[in-house]
This record gives C-alpha cells, structure tokens and sequence, in this order.
C-alpha cells in the first residue's frame, strides 16, 4: 500500500467550521477522542462499532502531523522482541504500561497494519519500518481511512477549550461548538515538536478535571555540555559506547549505545536514551572505547602504546578505529605534542591520555528543547490511571492515552507501541461498557 495524504482524502478531515459561534449539538457521543494523532485515531478505530458514536477533535489543520515525522519520516513502528523485553525501555513507567503492553503487543499491531494491506520489515536494529519504501504518510492514509470506512466524525482547527464533567456525561467546549459525551479520552500527545500542535494541552486540560501532572521536559533530545571541548569536530560518532551519569558522585543511570557529536555537546541513540535522566550540573562520563568494560580498555590502550614504541602516538591510537582528529584532540588536551611517540610518553600523560579514552567527563549543561525532542518526560501522573484501561481514578469515563502520560520510551518504536497499545485499551474499556463513564 503506498497511499497519498494530500487531495481529497485530507480535506475530509479539515473542513470544519472556524466560526466563532458556539452551537449546542444535540448528539450524544460515547466518546470524544481530544487529539487526531496515532493513539487518538488507532483509539478511535477500536472503539467505533454500529452503536457507537465516536467524534475526534483535533485543533490542527489536519490530523497526524507528529506521526508523519517519525522515523526521518519512515516511521519506525514498533521493535522486535517479547513484551517482557519492552517492559525495560520505559524507565519506571514499564510497570504501568504492562497491562496496555499485553493486551496489545507488537504482533498485533503488526498484523492490524498488514490486514489492512501495509507490511513491515524490520531492520538490523530490530526496528519495524514500512516495507517496499512506504512511509509515515502511508501509516496515517491507512488509520485515517479505517476511521472513514467505521464512520468516525473528525473535526479538525477545532482545539477543546474546555471540559466539563456532571454525574453522567462531560460536555467538551471548543470555539465552535459544545458536544455532548458519555466518555472523553485525552489523546493530545506532549509538548515535544510544537509545530506539529503538541503544545501540552492535554496536560492543562487534565489539571482543571483535578488530575496531577507530575513535572514535564524535553526528552530524547541532544544533551548540551558546559564547557564543550569537541565543536570542531561536530559530526563524528562512535559506535556501542557506555555512557554513565552521575549526580552528587552516585552513579543514576548506564546506558550503551551510538553517538555523535554536536556543535554544543552529543547526540545520537545512546545520548538520546539517557537524556530522559539528566539534570543540569549532572556529570556524564562517556567510554570512546566500543565493546569493552572500561578495566579491559585502559588494559588494552596501555598494552597498545607499549607496543606503539618509536611511533607517534596519534598514529597508533588511530589504527584502533578511534577517528583521528579526536585522538589529536585529546593529546591537545592532554598536554601532550602532536608528535610525541609512544616511547616518551611519561606514565601521567598516558594514564590522562587513556583516562579520556575510557572515562571522559562532561558537564551537563541541559539538553536541546521541545522544538526538537522526540519525545516528553512527565505528563498526566500514572498513579491517577487504572492501568488496566486508562481511566482516571477520580474521573469516571476519562481516560488519557499516549504521550500525555507520564510515560516516555527508548528510541527504537517503543513509544509509538505505547500509543497504540494505551489506545487500544482505552477503547476496549469503552466498548465493554465498563467505564465509569458509560450511562
């Protein structure tokens, strides 16, 4: 399947009224889904049925923006591997997330996607990517045309001002209208990438229904370093490195994994990762040395340089695969001379020398902002939720899905499943008819 989002297909779901009149419709839905992003329209699908009446709000011009960027684009799905294996990604939101995660795993969300004619292939990272160069757009076209063909009503440039709950519906407030339903699902991701219209709404409209929205930040973002000794060699990686952090010299968190630097500090998956627990002052240590524990490194790299003798250090510490102008760059901040060979090194300029190849130290300064984290920490407060069908403990009948949630993952699909997974069974508590929403 290899479907196109622009034309006809988008205007279906962009022309809603922009008056600025509010109207009392007379309908009463069983559920208002607030957000038209993957969880909001996957949630949709499953709860639509004959007697069903299922209406998303979605205050952009159209639905799916975020999804549509995913992946470079390509949308990485969902990851290989058990749900048990899943459970570990999430920090400490896996817990909370295993009841979503084994009611609807990854085959299923799979299958879902081939019975509706789009396969997916994972690649050499375990990484679910549409197969024969599908894309995100094609992932969209097929949720959005699986909303059309159960009949779902979506309004889009109509953002929910307000919410209001009595003792049997909520009656949801937008510019245009005010609706009328048994059931509402906050389904309006974070506030990662704003453009694409995850400004945190969701979390201003979860705090005035009473829920607690724990502290919220960028996450999986590129992490800023004070002092960055590396901005001239912006574009080098490494491969499959440890990265510690440590805050008031006790170490909070180890992670292995790809990166590369930036004109202000590092990037890439490991970086990524770990990023969801740094704080400013923070100290990363980082291990340039890929695939050995750092005893074993310092072991090799000073057997290495024993063995290096009359040749120039930078010569034989490149012949490692470590890139060269790093190398070059840490003898500079060793002390050491460009030429100096291995043979007259003094002990404390190897032991520096190898102390940065193994153990280099960052400040951490921050990390980049919303405008391009993948994803955000905190949210609507897990403790609030029945994990076994999203409903808030204190709100009968609403529920919160997806980003919203003081859930975020690994790289990799891992929050994109937690999406479709939350979706999922969200609305299968709103079929059932066992919300406490439902009259």
């Amino acid at each position: 399947m290899n479907t196109n989002t622009t034309g006809p297909t988008d205007m279906t779901y962009e022309d809603s009224s922009t008056s600025g009149d509010t109207a009392e419709t007379d309908t009463i839905y069983t559920a208002i889904i607030i957000g038209g992003g993957p969880a909001g329209l996957f949630c949709a699908c499953r709860a639509a049925g004959e007697k069903q009446r299922i209406l998303i709000l979605e205050k952009m011009p159209s639905c799916g923006r975020k999804l549509c960027i995913t992946g470079a684009g390509k949308c990485n799905l969902t990851h290989t591997g058990t749900m048990a294996d899943f459970l570990s990604h999430y920090g400490d939101g896996g817990k909370f997330l295993r009841s979503a995660l084994m009611n609807f795993k990854n085959t299923d969300l799979l299958v879902f996607f081939q019975e509706h004619g789009l396969d997916f292939i994972a690649d050499e990272n375990g990484k679910y990517f549409p197969k024969d160069d599908g894309t995100a757009k094609d992932v969209l076209s097929l949720l959005l045309a699986e909303c059309t063909r159960a009949g779902i009503e979506i309004r889009c440039r109509e953002p929910v001002r307000a919410i209001e709950h009595t003792d049997d519906h909520f009656s949801v407030k937008t510019g245009n209208a005010t609706y009328t339903t048994e059931n509402v699902v906050l389904a309006t991701g974070g506030a990662s990438y704003p453009a694409t219209g995850s400004t945190g709404d969701g979390y201003t409209l979860a705090k005035r229904l009473g829920l607690p929205v724990t502290e919220t930040g960028p996450a999986l973002a590129a992490i800023l370093i004070r002092d960055y000794p590396f901005h001239t060699l912006t574009g080098i990686s490494f491969d499959n490195v440890p990265l510690s952090l440590y805050r008031d010299t006790k170490k909070i968190r180890q992670v292995t994994g790809d990166i590369i630097f930036t004109i202000n500090g590092i990037s890439g998956p490991g970086a990524l990762h770990i990023s969801r627990y740094v704080q400013k002052g923070d100290i990363l240590h980082v291990g340039f040395v890929a695939g050995a524990d750092e005893g074993r490194a310092r072991k090799e790299l000073t057997a290495t340089i024993a063995d290096g003798k009359n040749r120039q250090v930078n010569t034989v510490l490149s012949g490692t695969e470590t890139p060269a102008r790093f190398i070059l760059r840490l003898l500079e901040l060793s002390g050491i001379p460009r030429d100096a060979t291995c043979a007259h090194l003094t002990k404390n300029d190897r032991n520096s020398l190898i102390r940065y190849l193994t153990d280099f130290p960052f400040t951490v300064a921050g990390t980049e902002g919303y405008a391009t984290a993948m994803a955000t920490r905190g949210g609507v407060a897990r403790d609030a939720i029945r994990q076994k069908t999203m409903e808030a403990k204190a709100v009968p009948g609403l529920f919160c899905i997806g980003e919203v949630l003081d859930i975020d993952g690994d790289t990799g699909g891992y929050n994109l499943q937690a999406a479709f997974s939350t979706g999922a069974l969200a609305a299968k508590a709103i079929v059932s008819g066992k919300s406490g929403g439902k009259t």
